[in-house]
Order: structure tokens, then C-alpha cells, then sequence
């Protein structure tokens, strides 16, 4: 880049300087700035040429340029020459004082660049200065402010002219009247004395150390009098700003004499301004400095003015300090300043006027007054610190205060205390104390008000730990004040919230300890406080920690400081828990609150104090740490989960002690206070006296024997003791505890020692509660029994047992199992109970026969029976019944252990036979379930001495497999696993080794996959599939056994079941069947031979029956014979089709082989058409073709009536979806050919053409199930020709569903069942048709009438995620047919309907986006009938979704939008969301402006619309008076006119909208659109008109200008009109 070229673009910027656009010169201004940064000289010698060529240029471009040079100036000061700085100096010069009046831009703009050279060249522009700064006459103000501001700017430069500046410019003042060179004097003045002053202050490093504060004295007293005595009088409020400003520096330049002489006159004058003054902090500041000028010279006179002075300050200091205002918050550090002067000067008058207003009835006042003391007490130290017994004693009022702002003030004035001493001084454990009870503040009773801006960070809470921590940590004079005090709060339970910051300060405070030695770390009593014992310390920290990541983590804490008091707590535990813990805390560590092991915490938590226990091996230590935790007990009340663990604590430490009576006293205590007690904490007792038991059995067993037989248990009958009583209800929570100690003596005391006095002392004591109704004691008395039967089986005697209250207690658990509600599942009393008789069922002496056939149906009863809670609605029941399965599982497999043998297995499953066969699905599905794990059981443990047969197997398969089809996936997958399992066994009894694999038995497990599946087809293939590895694996002998079991399969309720029971048959009969089976295709060649061959009535009857015969009992087979002929059949095997309809069994057996052929095979292959296309085309295949067509030859017979009706449902569906997969599929090569031979001879009855077939069979089944009028309505609306055309198809299934509503009303509920069925099919055209068919029916009335309305909606709203865009428009079509159809229930099913069109709204896997057209018109139609508490949840969704609809190229997207808004926004009229809508009315109002000039005329009727049902919520009545005046219908609408109305109103009453009006419009500069293009910049130009000034930063400009000049090169004439328009308008924000 050549110098040259840089001065040729700088002339071609200041050429286009003279635009009229404001936007534009700013820009212009912005590349000569710049271009600045490359060649400075250049471009500024090129400003300078401009300037003084183009003397008429006018001063807007004159200080374009003017801003450009200082810019360039500024960056570049170091390299200009003095020639080039002198050249710039006179250019700006002259600029600054061309006109006499303010120019103020012009000028300031000059002087800037004159104050710009100045830092380096002050000699050059102060001898031009001083050439216009003349004694005698006044100076231009642009003169005197370029001094001023040259002043600030480089002070070692100016204040050695100011002596000479000032004597010039003293005379001048009595000469200036008008109030601008008033000011222009006083800032001069101000900058002097504040440049002198640091000139003074930094003498040292000044050029001219001989310069004195004296040397000014006399010219700056002349200037206060003037100043104070005559312009401070002034009424305009700018000028005695500019005046009180100057003073403060001034006044520390007067001499001291004259100070003292005009402070009772300045100090009233200058507080006078407060009043006058909204904005204070300029004389907040000058107050300061005039203070601390009268302080430096020794003033007398300030005394007196003291009250005033404070009076003044302290209402400055509660002025509410709002956060978005800079200003208030500096004026209230000045205000502190001033009082810091004052406390320095006069400590006892100020603190006698701050202490009393402590007790103020004003909150601002107390925090204020705080928020003084606390400076004083941090600026002030040295003049506080006789004062702080005084102030320790008046802040004990403060910690009374209950408001959340005065604690959070009283917190950091204690701060400042503890960092200057206070605290060491007697009371100053009253402020430790405080601060540890605001540590101990619970978060939720700190929620802030409305209005407040606090943070959660700045909360009292938050704040008070950080204080505690810092203090404890930072401040080294607290260490004696804190140590050992913060002990005493470990304990009493008010301060568990504080336990974590407490801990922490306590851990940092013992290390200082320990660091300086043991002595002083040890902690000794005190007398003033009263310190918790070792004991308690102990207790309390362990206690607490049972809940580690509670109150912040005081878990980690506690331990922490267990470890650091390790020496006080005893002297032998220092090395051991310096191993022990840290673990521990590695534990805490790795895992969070959610996934931490409850029960494996509090069992490290037990074994380290069992560990310490043993390190100390003391009995004394160990009752005394017994009898502090036993006291503490009481502290936990209420509190479970804590209480729970200390009493498992207790009995650890009992277990350790090794003295009786303490061990017997404190176990008499325990139970003595034990109340009515939660479950977790009767099982904390309970524990306890297991846990003491391992080590004191007998004791424990006689304290509970003695409590057992004492008057607690005993009711007394006196009159005088009845108030005395417990009530029945605590009195069986006692029982229970008691009752529950056993269990837990049973369970952890030596197994060896408890064997014995099980029917001794345990069981005695239990069992006389056994007829108990209480929940409570019944779940108490059956987990006693079942811990004291799992341990005797634990023992090491437990075979040699003879346990003879066995049967007694299996008895009395089935008793408690019965006794359970048989639909639900509430409490844990069945799992324990059959947990119980697991553990008896294993001992000695064995049960009988019928006991355990009673227990294995009463357990079976008492699971399979219980309801299932609905999904997610509680996963504590749901964890409670598989809890409740296992222990079922497990009882079973004991059972069956008894009786290891194929009889014993068949016992069992007769007992489950009942529950597999359940209609209902989940009791099949446990049973099935239950019945694989018995399998698997005796699969794992079987042992096979010889070759045996497995003789039942061919049964227990015949149950099994059918369930294969179960309608539930779950139930599906159990029952193979059961065949597999059987399989296995057979092959384990045939003598295999355990662990041989077979091939074909573990594709079972492959297959499994496919049963989850839902698809019939893909169900029913696996279940043919199983059948063949049955088939192969099953042993000869056992077939028939298995063909008969699954022939009693036929007639399950479960339909699938039945099928795939046929299925199953059938290849058990193809693989290993008869002759019979294999020999019928050649029986129907022979039979379609006899009707060929003859005529005789007979023997065609008798050819018939026979077909019929045989169809009996292999339909399949005969079926698939028939469907093998040649197409077209002929009349005889049409014949043969016919005789199939004889007998309605047979007839629907016929008519559902014929519906599995035609929907199970592919309807049709992908093809090319040969030389004449390359798009793919359809043939149809020839199974499905021909299965059409015996359907349609089996129901022209009248006899198969009663068999279509049975089927209607069925047929209609499955011959609907096959007219659907056959339109436009044509006939295979080799048929059309055929087809047009028949045709040239002779006609055919009926076509074969494969649609007009499945239509023709569609015809014939609605007119044999009794559907005339259907078929005659469709035929006179055209709807069958609709059908068979790809264009039509839609419509005409819609007119076929019309029908059907009108006409066949009842067959509407199994329909629709069927076709819900058919709706997850793998091709479209099927959804599409089924889909359509079933949102066609909500049109009707009669959907509401049969009670379908909700299932059909649930049905629809299943397939809105279908991958098919047109199965989702058309289920959207649906869902807002009910608006028509029934307009009352819409409210009922609004939720619904609302969730599944929104879906629609957020389709995005349709390009052409009809998904989202179809959702918007039914919403349309939906949202007048809906509840408002229904639409307002959704409002603001869908109208974010639908906003980028506005702007789509298609008309129909744009109008439904836009439309769909209005209504959006009236039903927000009047229903309390217009709040919440009005961030979518404001996004929306853009394009809803812009759309009125839409080339469509439905877009811009929908945008009139929409706004004027806008209007309302933008709460606006002008706004919206406007909006129906100018926009109603029929009205001719004048653009203009209207936008200008429209935006003068939204910019006076939404201002703050501006900046998202203007972006929002920028969008629409490259509309596709010209009308709109023309109207985005137009709407720019009205907002920006009508804004005011101060809303100018809300506009981006240089995105806003580069759009706007883009547009002026715009090929349409009125967009550049209206583009220039607007950049004109955007002169004010210049």
C-alpha cells in the first residue's frame, strides 16, 4: 500500500462525507479511522486539506472528520513531528473557534483533538491556547474546557502555566454571565486544583519540584468567593453541580486560616444540595474532600456542625441501593469516606449518634447504621480501640433482630470484629455464638422476598459459614478465642445445621494446635464454658456421620475431626485412626448421595468403632461411651435414620464391655424408654440387642424374658391406673419391638449358643402373640421367625435338628399369608413369611404331603393374584412385589428339593397349570415366569443314576408351548425359555452330559427375539419354528401325549395361544404325522377329478362332504391344496371353495387360513416394465391374489353368513387393507396373457384384476354380514371407483368409513379393534388406508355413541410418530374431526388431542411440511371448543413452532399460521396468560406488519385477522382501537397510514421493544416477496421515527446500515425509495 493510494481513499471517504445519511457518515468516519491505523500522516494531512479547502462545507462533515483526526491523533501521538502537531493544532484551533455561539459537537470535537496532541505537544497547543486566552476579554468556552480537560490529561505539562492561567482567568470571572462559561470556568477550576494537587502529591518525580500549595492560595480564595458567594445561588441545577464539584479540591488549596473561617458556612451550604439534588454522589464527594481538608488543617469549627454533618451523611448511607444504579452505590462510598474522616476525628460523637439508631423501627436504618460500624471499625482501628467494650455491648441488640437483612449485616460487623480484636474482649463469645447460629439456619428459612435482589450467595447462611471459616482460618488472634470454645456446639442439637462449618474451623484450629504442641492442644475445661466429654464427642461426630452428605457433607467433616481430636478423644487411638480413617473418606469420595450403599456405610462406620473399641480395650472407656450414647438417644426424636444407627452404636459398645451389671442395666434401660417407635428405629433396637447378644446372650435373652413378663405387657383393670396405661396401639408397637429383638438375638448371636434355646426361649416368647391383627406386631413376629429359621439352618447342627414346632409355625405363616388382601400388595408380611417357611421347609421333620400342596396354593394365591399397579405410579410397591416374587421362587425350589423327580416336577406344575391358563395377562405371565425357574432348578440339580424316561414330558411341553403366541411379549419369552429348558431335560434323562450343547434346542433362544416382535406374521413364523424343534427333538412315545395336550390348546381364550397351538400341530403333523397328512394334496387332485368327471347330484354332494371330512381335520393342508390351482380358478375348484362354507366352525376355520394367506405373504413384487419405464412397477403375487379370490367364492355361499359375521371384523379390515396394498398393482405377465385368452373366447364372470378383486370381496363380505345399505351408499357417491385409484383412494376410504358410521354402526367396535391391529403394518398405503379409515369415524356422532371415542383417540395418537407423513396428517385429521363430530367431548379429551397436534406442529420428517398444515388447521378448529386451563400450558409451544411457518414459500402454510396465531392470541383474551403470551404477540408482530402486503390475499385477510386479535393481550387500548379501526373486514386499508399509526403507538407505549422490532425486520430486507421487501425497511423507518432518543442503544446500526445500503442497489424502484426514506430517519441516532 503506497502513501499515494491511502491519501486517494482518504480523499474518496471525505468526498462521500457530504451523504445527508447519518448512518453513512458514520461509516465513512469509521474506514478513516481505519485507514489511520496504516498511514496517520497521510490521513491526517488529508483531513487538514479537506478542512481548509472546503471552508463551506457545514460543521455536521466538518466533525465527522474532526472525530476521525483525534481517533488517529490518539492511537499515533508518538509518531507525529512537531511540525505535523503544530499543523494539527492550528487546524483544530480555528475549527474550535470558527463560530462565536455552541456548536457543541463541532467544538467538542475539536478540542478533543487539540487535548489529543497536547499529551506530547503541551508547549505547541498552550502557546495557541494562550493566543485566544487574552486578559481583558472573555474566551471562547471551548478555550477555557480544552484547558481543563488538558489540565487532567498531563499534569506535570499544564500546572506550570496554571499560575499564569489563573491570574488571567480570575479577572474573567466577575465577567462571565451566562450560565455555559459558568461551568466551562468551574470544570476549569476543578481540574486545576485536582492537577495541582497531584502535582503536588508526586513532587518528587515533577519537572519543577520548587512549585508550592501556597503559590495558588490567594488566586484560589478569589475564586471561592466567587464560587461559593455568588454562583452557588445559581437556580440552574447544572451549574451548582459544576460548582460543589470544584470546591472539594479547591478547598484543600485555600489557606488554612480562611478553611477555618468559611467552614460554618461551606459545610451548611454544601449539605443545603442534598435536597436540591436527585443524583448526590458529586456532593457527596466534594463533602468528603472539604472534610478532610478541614481535618488536615486542625478545624475547631467542625465540632459544631458534628449532628448536622451526621444527620445529613446517615440518610445518604440508607438510601436503598438498587443494583442497576452505578450511582447510588458511589455515592454511598463517599458518604463512607466522609465518615471515616469523621471517626477519625471525632470517634465518641459518632459512635454516640450510630449506637441508638441500632434500635430503629426502620430496617434500611439498622442496615445502614451496620453497615457504618462495620466500615468504622475496618477504616478506623486505632481511634476504635478504646471503644470496643462499648461496642460489643450495644450490638448485643442486633442479634435479637429476626430480619434476614439486618442478620446478614450483624454477621459481617462481627467480621470486622474478629479481624480487629473485638472478639477476645468479654462478650465477644455472644458474637461467636450468633454467627454459629446463622451457620445453622436451615436454606429454605432464608427465601427472599418478591422484590428482593440478594443473591443465594449473599444469603445469611452462606455468608455466616464463610465468616466462621475465614475468621477461624485467617485471623491468628482467634485462635485462643475459638479453641476449645466451638466444642460446646458440636453437641446440643439446635446447631446440627452447622456441624460441617463447625467441623471444618475445629479441624484448622487443631492442627494450629498440634503444630504448636500437645500440651496446648489437649482440650482442658474451662470455666467459663461448659465442653461436651470425649464421650459426647465421640457419640455426636460418629452419630452424624450415619448421613454423610447431609448439611453439606458433615459426614467427611466429622471424621475429619475425630482424627484431629484423636488425642483428647483417648491417647491410644492416634495411630490407629490415622489408618482407619482416611478409607473411610476415600469411601465418601467415590461415591454421591444416590449411589452410595446405606446399609454398607453404616456398616464401616460399626466395624471402625469396633476397631477403636478394641485399640482401647478398656470396659470403663467402653461403659462410659455406652452411657453417653444411650443419653444422646432422646436427641435423635424424630430423626430415624440417625436414631437407627446410634442404637446399633450402643450395642456395639455394650458388646465390647465386659461388665454385667452395666451391660444388664443398660439393657434394661433401653427397652424401659422404648416408646412407640418408626420402623427404622425399632429395627435400630432391635439391632442393638443383636449385636449386644454376639457377646452377652444370656444377659440379653434374660432382660428380655424379664420385660416380657413384666407390668408393661399387663393391662390394669383399676380406675385410678387407666390414664396410665399405654394404648393398645403402642402397646403392640412395643410387642413388636420386643418381638423383633428376638429375631435379631436369633440372627447374630453364635449359632452354636442360640441352637438350644430356640424352642427354649425364643419361640415360647414369640408365639404367644401368633393371633395378633396388628400389621405392626404380625410384620415384627414373621421376620422374628424367619431370622430364627434361617439360623438354625445356618448351623452347623441344622441336618441333625429335629425341629418339632416346624409344622406349627408353616401353619401359622400360611395363616399370616392368608390373611393378606388377595388384589394388593401393602406391606413386606408375605415375602417374610414365605421367607420363613423356605428355611422351615428344609428342616427336619418333613412336611405332609397336603400341608405342602396347601402352602404351595395358598403362596401361589397370595402373588399371582395381586393386581399390578399402573406403570411409574410407584416403584416402591414395584421393588416390595419382586422382592415378594423371589422369596415365592425360592420357596418353590425348596419345596421341589424334596421331591426331585419328573412326578415332583409334574406336581408342581399342576399346581401353576391354573395360573398359565389365566385370562388374565399378568398371572400368566408370573406364572410362566415362576415356571422357568423351577425348570432351570431342576435342570441345575439334576441327577440321573440310569437311563430313565422323562415320561411326562409331551404334556408339560403341550402346556408350555402354545403360550409361545402369549398376548404378552413377556409371557411369550417365558414360555420358550420353559421349552428349552424341558428339552434339555429330556436330553440330561437320555443320558447327555450337563454340559453338551444341541444345536436345534439353542435356536430356541435366538427365536426368542423374534416373540417380542407384534407383527402376527413374524410372531407365528417363530412359533412354527419352535414346533420344528420340537418336532426333532420330541421322543416318539411322547407325540401323542403332546398332539392331544395341544389339541386341548385349540380352545385357550387367548386366540394367539390357539393359533399358535394350530401352527404347532401342524408341523408336528408335517414332520412326524400319518399318511393321511401327507396324502392330501393328491386327495384333492382326486376329488376335483370326481367333480370334473361326473354329473351325478350324489356323488358331487358326496365329493363335497368328503372335501368337507377331510377339511376337518387338515384344513391347513386342504387349503393350501386349493390355493395351489391354476388362476382363475375354474367352476370346479370354485366348487370345491364353496363346500368349505358349509358349517360355520369349518367356514371360520376356512375364512381365517384364507385371511392368514392373503395378509401373511407380500401382496405384490417391485418390477421394471420392460423398454417403458425406468420407475419400478407392482405385480401382484399369486398367493394373496388367489386367497382374495376364494374368499370372495367361500362368502358368496349364504350358509357362510353366520361365519362372516363372526369374522366381520376381521375380513372388513383385512380385504379394506388388501384393496389398500393393491391399487395400481398389476396382474404377473403369465396371467395377463391368460387373462386376455379367457377373455377372447369366452368372458369371465369376474375380473382378476388384483384391487377390483379385493374390492369385489370386500363388496360380498359387507353384503353377506348383513352391510346392504354400506355398499349401496358407496356405490352412489362413487366411493368404489374412489377406492381402486391412487388418487382417489383416500377420499374413498373416507366415504367407505362415512358409511359404515351411518350404516353399520354396532360392527364399529370390533372394526376398529381390528384395524388398531393392522396399524403398525410394514407398508404405508395399509397405515395410510386404516388411519384415514379410523379418523374418518371421529366425523360421526356415532363414535360417541358406542363409547369408542376414547380408543379410537388413543389408537391415533399411537401412530403420530409412524415414519409415514400421510399417516400422521391423516391421525392429525382425525384427532380435529372431533370438533364436528363430538363438539362436547372435545373439552374431555382436550390434554390428549392438544399433546398429539403438537406433535404435528413439531414433525420433521416431512419436507413438504402437510403434517404441520394438517396440525394447524385442526387446531384451528379445535381451540374454540377447549378448556383455557387445557390451552394455556400450550400456548406459548405452539406459538413458537408454528412462527417459522409465517415465512414459508407456500401460500396454505403461510395463511394456516398466521391464522392459526389469531385464534391463538383470542384464546388468550381474557383467560390470565396474556402475561405469558405477550413475548409471542411481540416476536409476532413483525411478520404479521409485513404479511398485510403478502401477494396473497388469503395470507393478508389471515395477517388482519391475527393482529387485530392481538391487540388485547399487548394491553394496550389505544393499540388495539387502532388495530380494529384500521384492519377490519372490508375496509380498504391505507399501509402507510396504518404502519405509521401503528408504530408511533408501539414506541410509546413498548419502548424497550425497538432493538427486536428493528432486528426482527432486518430478516424481511431479503424477502423473496417485493411488496414485503418494500415494507421491512418502511416499518424500520416508522420505528425509528417514533423512538425516543435514550432507546437508541437498543438498534444495532452497522448491520442495520449495510442491509439498508444493500437495498438501495434493490432492482425494484420502491424499495429503494423506501430504503432512502428510512436511512434519512436514522439521523437521530447519529
Amino acid at each position: 500500500m503506497t502513501e499515494s493510494y491511502v491519501r486517494k481513499l482518504a480523499a474518496i471517504l471525505l468526498d462521500a462525507v457530504t451523504d445527508k445519511d447519518p448512518l453513512v457518515q458514520e461509516q465513512v468516519c469509521s474506514a478513516l479511522c481505519a485507514l489511520g491505523e496504516a498511514a496517520p500522516e497521510e490521513v491526517l494531512g488529508a483531513c487538514e486539506e479537506c478542512l481548509r479547502q472546503r471552508e463551506k462545507l457545514a460543521h455536521p462533515y466538518r466533525t465527522m472528520i474532526l472525530r476521525a483526526v483525534e481517533v488517529v491523533v490518539s492511537s499515533h501521538i508518538g509518531e507525529l513531528d512537531k511540525a505535523q502537531a503544530r499543523a494539527v493544532t492550528l487546524l483544530a484551533s480555528s475549527e474550535m473557534t470558527r463560530a462565536k455561539e455552541l456548536v457543541c459537537d463541532w467544538q467538542r470535537a475539536a478540542s478533543d483533538v487539540l487535548v489529543a496532541v497536547g499529551k506530547r505537544f503541551v508547549g505547541t497547543v498552550m502557546e495557541e491556547l494562550l493566543s485566544k486566552f487574552q486578559p481583558g476579554a472573555l474566551p471562547h468556552c471551548f478555550v477555557v474546557r480544552t484547558l481543563a480537560n488538558l489540565a487532567a490529561s498531563n499534569v506535570f505539562g499544564m500546572v506550570p502555566f496554571l499560575m499564569s492561567i489563573l491570574s488571567t482567568m480570575l479577572p474573567m470571572l466577575g465577567m462571565a454571565k451566562h450560565d455555559a462559561a459558568r461551568v466551562a470556568f468551574c470544570g476549569a477550576l476543578q481540574h486545576f486544583s485536582e492537577s495541582i494537587l497531584e502535582y503536588l502529591a508526586d513532587l518528587d518525580q515533577a519537572p519543577d519540584p520548587t512549585v508550592r500549595k501556597d503559590t495558588f492560595a490567594t488566586d484560589m480564595l478569589s475564586a471561592y468567593d466567587i464560587l461559593f458567594n455568588h454562583w452557588l445561588q445559581s437556580r440552574e441545577a447544572k451549574l451548582r453541580l459544576a460548582v460543589v464539584e470544584a470546591l472539594g479540591p479547591m478547598s484543600h488549596l485555600l489557606p488554612g486560616e480562611k478553611l477555618e473561617e468559611q467552614l460554618p458556612k461551606l459545610l451548611p451550604g454544601v449539605l443545603a444540595l442534598y435536597k436540591k439534588h436527585a443524583e448526590t454522589v458529586h456532593v457527596s464527594k466534594s463533602l468528603g474532600q472539604i472534610l478532610e481538608a478541614a481535618v488536615s488543617v486542625g478545624s475547631r469549627t467542625l465540632e459544631p456542625q458534628l449532628d448536622s454533618l451526621l444527620a445529613a451523611l446517615h440518610a445518604q448511607i440508607c438510601v436503598p441501593v438498587e443494583s442497576s444504579s452505578p450511582l447510588v452505590v458511589s455515592n454511598q462510598k463517599e458518604v463512607l469516606r466522609c465518615f471515616t474522616v469523621l471517626a477519625r476525628c471525632a470517634p465518641d460523637r459518632l459512635l454516640a449518634f450510630l449506637l441508638p439508631k441500632l434500635d430503629a423501627s426502620n430496617e434500611r436504618t439498622r442496615v445502614g447504621t451496620l453497615q457504618v460500624v462495620r466500615h468504622v471499625i475496618n477504616s478506623a482501628a486505632s481511634q476504635m480501640e478504646v471503644k470496643k467494650p462499648f461496642i460489643l455491648s450495644a450490638m448485643r441488640l442486633p442479634l435479637l433482630d429476626t430480619n434476614t437483612k439486618v442478620k446478614r449485616a450483624v454477621v459481617q460487623v462481627i467480621s470486622a470484629m474478629a479481624h480487629h480484636g473485638y472478639l477476645e474482649q468479654p462478650g465477644g463469645e455472644a458474637m461467636v455464638e450468633y454467627v454459629v447460629q446463622q451457620c445453622a439456619l436451615p436454606p429454605e428459612t432464608e427465601t427472599l422476598g418478591p422484590d428482593s435482589e440478594d443473591l443465594p450467595a449473599d444469603s445469611v447462611r452462606a455468608v455466616s459459614i464463610n465468616t466462621l471459616y475465614l475468621v477461624s482460618t485467617t485471623v491468628d488472634r482467634m485462635s485462643d478465642v475459638l479453641w476449645p470454645y466451638l466444642l460446646a456446639f458440636l453437641t446440643p442439637v439446635r446447631f446440627t445445621g452447622a456441624l460441617t462449618p463447625l467441623c471444618r474451623s475445629l479441624v484448622h484450629l487443631a492442627q494450629k494446635r498440634q503444630e504448636v504442641g500437645a500440651e496446648a492442644f489437649l482440650v482442658r475445661s474451662n470455666s467459663n464454658v461448659t465442653l461436651p466429654s470425649p464421650y459426647a464427642v465421640t457419640t455426636r461426630l460418629l452419630t452424624v456421620s450415619s448421613r454423610p452428605y447431609a448439611g453439606d457433607g458433615r459426614g467427611a467433616a466429622s471424621l475429619r475431626l475425630l482424627n484431629a481430636l484423636h488425642q483428647s478423644i483417648h491417647p491410644l487411638l492416634g495411630q490407629r485412626w490415622a489408618a482407619t480413617i482416611p478409607p473411610l473418606l476415600e469411601h465418601l469420595d467415590e461415591f454421591t448421595e444416590e449411589t452410595l450403599s446405606q446399609k454398607e456405610w453404616e456398616e464401616k462406620l460399626l466395624a471402625f468403632l469396633r476397631d477403636t473399641l478394641a485399640v482401647v480395650s478398656d470396659n470403663t472407656w467402653a461403659c462410659q461411651l455406652s452411657l453417653e450414647m444411650c443419653k444422646q438417644l432422646p436427641c435423635y426424636n424424630g430423626l430415624p435414620q440417625e436414631k437407627n444407627f446410634l442404637y446399633q452404636c450402643v450395642g456395639t459398645a455394650l458388646g465390647a464391655a465386659s461388665s454385667k451389671d452395666v451391660v444388664r442395666k443398660q439393657l434394661r434401660e433401653l427397652l424401659a424408654t422404648a416408646g412407640p417407635q418408626e420402623e427404622a428405629e425399632r429395627e435400630g433396637l432391635a439391632c442393638c440387642f443383636g449385636i449386644c447378644a454376639i457377646s452377652h446372650l444370656d444377659d440379653v435373652l434374660a432382660q428380655l424374658g424379664d420385660f416380657m413378663r413384666s407390668d408393661v405387657f399387663r393391662k390394669s383393670t383399676g380406675i385410678f391406673n387407666i390414664f396410665k396405661e399405654r394404648s393398645e396401639t403402642e402397646l403392640e408397637k412395643l410387642k413388636g419391638t420386643v418381638i423383633l429383638c428376638y429375631g435379631h438375638v436369633a440372627a447374630r448371636a453364635p449359632r452354636e449358643l442360640v441352637l438350644p434355646k430356640v424352642e427354649s426361649d425364643l419361640l415360647p416368647n414369640m408365639s404367644r402373640y401368633f393371633s395378633t391383627k396388628d400389621p405392626v406386631l404380625k410384620l415384627c413376629l414373621v421376620q422374628s421367625v424367619c431370622m430364627a429359621s434361617q439360623a438354625i439352618c445356618g448351623s452347623a447342627q441344622a441336618g441333625s435338628f429335629h425341629f418339632s414346632r416346624k409344622p406349627e409355625l408353616v401353619a401359622q405363616m400360611m395363616e399370616f399369608i392368608k390373611a393378606e388382601p388377595q388384589d394388593s400388595l401393602r406391606t413386606p408380611i408375605r415375602k417374610k413369611a414365605m421367607l420363613a417357611c423356605t428355611y422351615l421347609v428344609s428342616l427336619e421333620p418333613a412336611l405332609e404331603e397336603q400341608v405342602r400342596a396347601d402352602l404351595t396354593r395358598s403362596c401361589l394365591h397370595s402373588v399371582l393374584s395381586v393386581l399390578p399397579d399402573p406403570e411409574g405410579e410407584c416403584d416402591h410397591q414395584e421393588s416390595l412385589y419382586l422382592d415378594t416374587m423371589h422369596a415365592l421362587e425360592d420357596l418353590l425350589s425348596s419345596l421341589l428339593r424334596r421331591n426331585m423327580t419328573p412326578q415332583g416336577l409334574q406336581i408342581m406344575v399342576e399346581h401353576l397349570s391354573p395360573w398359565i391358563k389365566s385370562p388374565r395377562g399378568h398371572e400368566r405371565m408370573r406364572a410362566l415366569g415362576l415356571s422357568a425357574c423351577l425348570l432351570q432348578y431342576f435342570l441345575d440339580h439334576l441327577r440321573v443314576g440310569a437311563l430313565v424316561p422323562f415320561h411326562n414330558l409331551g404334556l408339560l411341553i403341550g402346556l408350555f408351548a402354545p403360550r409361545c403366541a402369549d398376548l404378552w411379549p413377556a409371557t411369550r419369552q417365558e414360555a420358550v425359555s420353559c421349552v428349552f429348558t424341558l428339552l434339555y431335560l429330556q436330553l440330561g434323562y437320555e443320558g447327555f452330559a450337563r454340559d453338551y450343547r444341541d444345536d436345534a434346542v439353542e435356536r430356541l433362544l435366538t427365536l426368542k427375539d423374534g416373540l417380542v416382535h407384534p407383527d402376527p406374521d413374524v410372531l407365528f413364523h417363530t412359533c412354527r419354528s419352535i414346533g420344528q424343534i420340537i418336532a426333532k427333538r420330541l421322543p416318539p412315545e411322547q407325540l401323542i401325549s403332546l398332539l392331544l395336550t395341544m389339541f386341548e390348546g385349540l380352545g385357550d381364550p387367548d386366540k394367539n395361544c390357539s393359533r399358535a397351538a394350530t401352527v404347532m400341530i401342524n408341523c408336528l403333523l408335517k414332520e412326524r404325522g400319518n399318511v393321511l397328512l401327507e396324502k392330501v394334496p393328491e386327495l384333492v387332485s382326486v376329488l376335483r377329478s370326481k367333480l370334473r368327471d361326473t354329473r351325478e347330484e350324489d356323488i358331487l354332494q358326496a365329493a363335497q362332504h368328503s372335501m368337507y371330512l377331510l377339511a376337518s381335520q387338515h384344513c391347513a393342508a386342504v387349503v393350501a391344496s386349493l390355493l395351489g390351482s391354476p388362476l382363475p380358478f375354474d367352476s370346479h375348484t370354485c366348487t370345491l371353495w364353496r363346500a368349505l362354507a358349509v358349517e360355520p366352525g369349518l367356514t371360520t376355520q376356512v375364512l381365517g387360513l384364507l385371511l392368514d394367506k392373503m395378509s401373511r405373504d407380500v401382496p405384490f413384487k417391485e418390477t421394471r416394465t420392460f423398454l417403458l419405464s425406468s420407475s419400478p412397477g407392482r405385480e401382484a403375487t399369486l398367493l394373496p391374489l388367489a386367497a382374495t379370490c376364494a374368499l370372495y367364492e367361500v362368502m358368496s355361499v349364504p350358509a357362510s353368513g353366520p361365519a362372516v359375521l363372526g369374522l366381520y371384523p376381521q375380513l372388513f379390515a383385512a380385504l379394506l387393507l388388501r384393496v389398500s396394498c393393491t391399487v395400481g398393482v398389476v396382474l404377473p405377465r403369465t396371467l395377463q396373457a391368460k387373462e386376455r385368452r379367457s377373455a377372447a373366447s369366452a368372458p369371465a364372470p369376474r375380473t382378476l384384476e388384483p384391487c377390483s378383486s379385493a374390492v369385489e370381496a370386500l363388496q360380498a363380505m359387507l353384503l353377506r354380514g348383513g352391510s346392504e345399505d354400506v355398499v349401496q351408499r358407496m356405490e352412489l357417491e362413487g366411493g368404489w371407483q374412489l377406492l381402486r385409484t391412487s388418487a382417489g383412494h383416500e377420499e374413498g376410504v373416507a366415504r367407505l368409513a362415512s358409511a359404515m358410521a351411518k350404516f353399520a354402526g354396532p360392527r364399529l367396535p370390533l372394526v376398529m379393534t381390528a384395524l388398531v391391529c393392522t396399524q403398525g403394518s410394514t407398508y404405508e398405503i395399509q397405515r395410510v388406508t386404516s388411519t384415514g379409515f379410523l379418523a374418518e369415524l371421529l366425523n360421526s356422532n356415532v363414535v360417541n355413541d358406542l363409547m369408542l371415542l376414547e380408543s379410537l383417540l388413543d389408537s391415533l395418537v399411537a401412530r403420530q410418530k409412524d415414519p409415514c407423513a400421510s399417516v400422521r396428517r391423516l391421525v392429525l385429521r382425525g384427532l380435529a374431526n372431533i370438533a364436528s363430530g363430538s363438539p362436547d367431548k372435545v373439552q374431555a379429551h382436550g390434554p390428549q388431542v392438544l399433546t398429539a397436534v403438537l406433535g404435528g406442529l413439531d414433525d420433521r420428517d416431512d419436507p413438504h411440511s402437510l403434517v404441520a398444515l394438517e396440525a394447524m388447521v385442526g387446531l384451528v378448529r379445535l381451540l374454540d371448543l377447549m378448556e383455557p386451563q387445557d390451552l394455556q400450558p400450550v400456548l406459548l409451544h405452539v406459538a413458537i413452532r408454528i412462527r417459522p411457518f409465517f415465512d414459508s414459500e407456500k401460500p396454505e402454510l403461510r395463511a394456516a399460521s398466521v391464522r392459526l396465531f389469531g385464534h391463538l392470541n383470542k384464546a388468550c383474551h381474557g383467560g390470565g396468560c396474556e402475561d405469558v403470551f405477550l413475548e409471542q404477540v411481540a416476536g409476532g408482530l413483525v411478520p404479521l406488519l409485513l404479511h398485510l402486503q403478502d401477494p396473497q390475499a388469503a395470507v393478508s385477510s389471515a395477517c388482519r385477522f391475527a393482529l387485530c386479535m392481538s391487540g388485547p393481550n399487548l394491553k394496550c387500548e389505544e393499540l388495539t382501537a387502532a388495530l380494529q379501526k384500521h384492519l377490519r373486514e372490508g375496509r380498504g386499508l391505507h399501509f402507510g397510514e396504518f404502519l405509521n399509526c401503528a408504530c408511533k403507538l408501539l414506541m410509546h407505549h413498548f419502548p424497550d421493544l425497538l432493538g427486536r422490532l428493528v432486528s426482527t425486520s432486518l430478516f424481511y430486507f431479503k424477502s423473496s416477496w417485493e411488496d414485503v421487501r418494500a415494507a421491512a425497511p418502511m416499518l424500520t423507518g416508522f420505528l425509528v421515527l417514533h423512538a425516543e432518543a435514550e432507546h437508541r442503544p437498543q438498534v444495532d446500526l452497522e448491520p442495520l446500515t449495510a442491509a439498508l445500503q444493500l437495498l438501495l442497489k434493490d432492482p425494484a424502484p420502491l424499495v429503494r425509495v423506501k430504503a432512502a426514506e428510512t436511512l434519512g430517519r436514522l439521523g437521530k441516532f447519529a
